[in-house]
């Protein structure tokens, strides 16, 4: 008995610095923005918290832009994720084959993974810039006239950064992937090469079915990433131009420390988190069905 008493409190010592972190950091985070979205505070030093009940959350309703914020939210996770997951799968397929300098290419491929989100909002606003950006200049060499103004226009800002979300996020996808073909057992590649399969059917009818597990996993932690996007749109546009690429999180901050209304903006960002939690469980929910149904 002492010896399973000293076992259970030798588990209970190993585990308790990593709850005691969970409660600290994330918990605690979470507590204080829900109990301040039921007040308006201006984050005064004179001024405390004045509860207000759910009138943070009645504003929110009527917010015209906060619900453009969502629907611009969404629409920059379906332009980003989608092709994110098509082009990390491929060079994945591609990254996965023997080839002279393999080890290299891929070490390059990974880097815009490993750079800092500032920095690479940065560099492609350079790169955007629309009269000596290397963009233009490289459209202006194939012919092209009218040439966009890529962070400059409304109709053009929101998918110029979700280009920029593909280049520094598909490495990601693409690692991801190629763990789980390296996972992959031989026996029914070599069976469908027996059989006369090619190469073709032999990645869509046996390869892709089951690296399906990895590759929603991929979908998901990605899709969690896209819908908190910040850093990459605060270094370009700040939410601009005209508000076209402000999101939830752009909102939230803007609400937070330029108008100084922390109140309100917890309430965004109690109501984002919900938003994301509902969207991480339908995605659950759906590739669970789609496994039994398989």
């Amino acid at each position: 008995m002492p010896h399973n008493r000293f076992k259970d409190s030798a588990k209970w010592a190993f585990v308790s610095p990593a709850l005691i972190y969970a409660l600290i950091m994330i918990l605690a985070p979470l507590a204080y923005t829900l109990f301040l979205s039921f007040h308006q505070w201006s984050m005064s030093g004179v001024d405390k918290p004045l509860f207000v009940n759910i009138k943070n959350y009645a504003d929110l309703c009527k917010d015209d832009r906060f619900l453009m914020a969502i629907l611009r939210t969404f629409l920059f996770s379906a332009m980003a994720l989608p092709f994110e997951l098509v082009l990390g799968i491929a060079i994945a397929m591609l990254l996965n084959r023997d080839f002279k300098g393999k080890n290299i290419i891929k070490s390059l491929f990974l880097l815009p993974m490993v750079a800092t989100p500032v920095s690479v909002g940065l560099v492609w606003m350079l790169m955007y810039e629309p009269t000596i950006g290397i963009a233009n200049t490289l459209l202006g060499l194939l012919g092209i006239t009218k040439l966009p103004i890529w962070l400059g226009s409304p109709n053009s800002a929101m998918f110029s950064l979700a280009i920029v979300d593909i280049w520094q996020w598909t490495p990601m996808i693409s690692l991801i992937v190629l763990a789980g073909l390296s996972a992959l057992p031989n026996e029914p590649l070599e069976s469908a090469k027996v059989d006369g399969a090619t190469k073709l059917q032999t990645t869509f009818k046996i390869v892709l079915p089951m690296l399906a597990p990895t590759i929603t996993a991929a979908a998901l932690l990605r899709l969690i990433d896209v819908l908190k996007i910040f850093d990459i749109i605060y270094a370009t546009t700040k939410g601009g131009p005209n508000f076209a690429t402000e999101t939830l999180n752009i909102y939230a901050f803007v609400q937070a420390f330029q108008y100084f209304s922390f109140g309100y903006a917890s309430a965004v960002l109690v109501v984002f988190f919900l938003i994301i939690l509902a969207v991480s469980v339908a995605f659950v929910l759906i590739r669970n069905k789609f496994r039994v149904e398989m």
